[in-house]
């Protein structure tokens, strides 16, 4: 089979990092698998997916995703290729490749990747997104609690699937830990890591804020970039806690820096699954988590859940994981065992099966 995966971008996040974790191994299994990316603008994550030997169709570099002009870039992307199916992520590439499929035959899947959107909140518009989906054969969510959001939001005549997302889990296991020296940590400190883009759906503010009620030997770590960084900069020194928290940008050793760290946390507003989440247990630590449908499915009966928002709660949750061996081992043993229903071999599998389920053979082009 043919298969396009469509995006927005390769930055950092959840559904970009599935793009990274699964199409090389479509390819390792033998499917003729392509990308395409509406903004090309080249990262980190753009590099290791050429690196892998991923064709990557570029419709623009930077600007606007939602330039109508990409409908007709994406539309000579899809005829050229000849794919027999094309799986699309995020707003723009689902709208953008509906309406492609007006005008050219082709079997369409999605994987709606949140528990909630801005645009749900638009009565207005729900029409839209009842036609947008109606184009799709299959509509793939990554947890159960996106798939009934979906379905509370929005009336879809066809059945939402839940395929959850899946990591390397080997590689996070058996990664060897960073020197704490070259992170600016002394030795004998606590650790705080939180990987994730600084958007407001992830609320590091709360991180920050959670600080003040942690002893002064706790230090916090943020990995990760996007337009809210500056202002969680400020915080942190608006709180006369910027010497204990350090901001260390989009890294390519995640899983090292995680196997240093004493404790994962992951503060989200919303959250359709929780990668980080998962990355923290396969790393072998204890992981924190906030109250919010899609992630407590991940971490509840492993790691510890905290109210949203609330940072002295956050706080009382990570001294009660570093001040207790044994509930730090508890904690450690469930979150490592939870990890391995998340494999990526398993999320693959299901993504072939479904794939195979929708094979048609091309017949003609335009519709």
């Amino acid at each position: 089979m043919r298969i396009l995966h469509v995006i927005t971008s390769l930055r950092t996040g959840g559904a970009e990092r599935l793009m990274l974790d699964l199409l090389p191994r479509l390819k390792e299994k033998g499917q003729d698998v392509e990308l395409c990316v509406f903004d090309g603008t080249r990262t980190q994550f753009y590099e290791k997916m050429e690196k892998a030997g991923v064709p990557i169709n570029t419709l623009q570099i930077g600007g606007n995703v939602y330039n109508p002009l990409n409908i007709i870039r994406l539309l000579r992307v899809i005829r050229k290729g000849k794919f027999d199916i094309v799986h699309t992520h995020l707003t723009a590439p689902q709208f953008f490749t509906a309406i492609v499929s007006l005008f050219h035959k082709i079997n369409l899947i999605t994987t709606e990747h949140c528990t909630s959107n801005r645009r749900r909140n638009w009565s207005w518009f729900k029409p839209f997104d009842r036609w947008m989906y109606s184009k799709y054969q299959y509509i793939i969510s990554i947890s159960p609690a996106t798939t009934e959001n979906l379905l509370k939001s929005i009336i879809i005549k066809r059945s939402v699937l839940t395929i959850y997302n899946g990591i390397n889990i080997q590689k996070f296991a058996d990664s060897q830990p960073i020197s704490r020296k070259t992170l600016a940590i002394t030795e004998d400190c606590k650790l705080i890591t939180m990987v994730a883009a600084f958007r407001h759906e992830k609320d590091q503010d709360t991180v920050i804020k959670a600080v003040q009620f942690l002893p002064e030997p706790y230090n916090v770590i943020f990995v990760g970039d996007g337009i809210r960084r500056p202002l969680c900069e400020k915080l942190a020194k608006d709180l006369h806690v910027d010497k204990r928290v350090k901001f260390l940008g989009i890294r390519s050793d995640v899983e090292r820096i995680l196997k240093t760290t004493d404790v994962v946390v992951l503060s989200s507003h919303i959250e359709g699954f929780g990668l980080a989440a998962v990355e923290g247990m396969a790393a072998g630590k204890p992981v924190i988590a906030s109250n919010v449908p899609g992630l407590a499915e991940v971490v509840n009966g492993a790691g510890l859940l905290f109210t949203p928002s609330d940072e002295k709660d956050l706080a009382d949750k990570i001294l009660a994981i570093t001040t207790d061996d044994n509930i730090q081992k508890q904690i450690t043993e469930s979150c490592h065992i939870r990890a391995l229903q998340y494999d990526i071999d398993i999320m693959v599998n299901n993504y072939l099966l479904i794939y195979k389920q929708n094979y048609k053979p091309r017949t003609n082009t335009t519709a």
